[in-house]
């Protein structure tokens, strides 16, 4: 299994807690990545682009095995400060399921997707 996924990184848990709930009530994912997260992957909107098992941190790693596409987490006191993380897609067996801009969700087959 594959996952595709963005995050944000922040110092404090307050301000971790408070892009949460910003996204939550409809902020821009990207826009508060690039303007809040001290990871570099802040100038791509926070896109982590696609990882399979072990590329991660076991606390990001476990969290997102038990997510759903769209689904948004936050992990505090990890060993990479405070995180926002978002499932963005998940491929299993050749199946895509991805998250589309208006919020809705599509499957398809790995042909359709290349």
């Amino acid at each position: 299994m594959e996952f595709r996924a963005s995050h944000i990184l922040v110092k404090d848990k307050r301000l971790a807690d408070d892009l949460l709930k910003r996204i939550k009530g409809g902020a821009d994912f990207a826009a508060i990545a690039r303007d809040f997260s001290t990871c570099p992957s802040k100038s791509k909107g926070g896109d982590l682009g696609w990882f399979g098992e072990g590329a991660m941190v076991p606390a990001f790693e476990q969290a997102v095995k038990r997510m759903s596409v769209g689904s948004l987490i936050n992990i505090n006191g990890s060993e990479y400060n405070n995180g926002i993380y978002q499932i963005k897609s998940i491929s299993e067996d050749g199946q895509f399921l991805t998250l589309e801009t208006n919020s809705s969700f599509q499957r398809e087959t790995t042909k359709e997707a290349l």
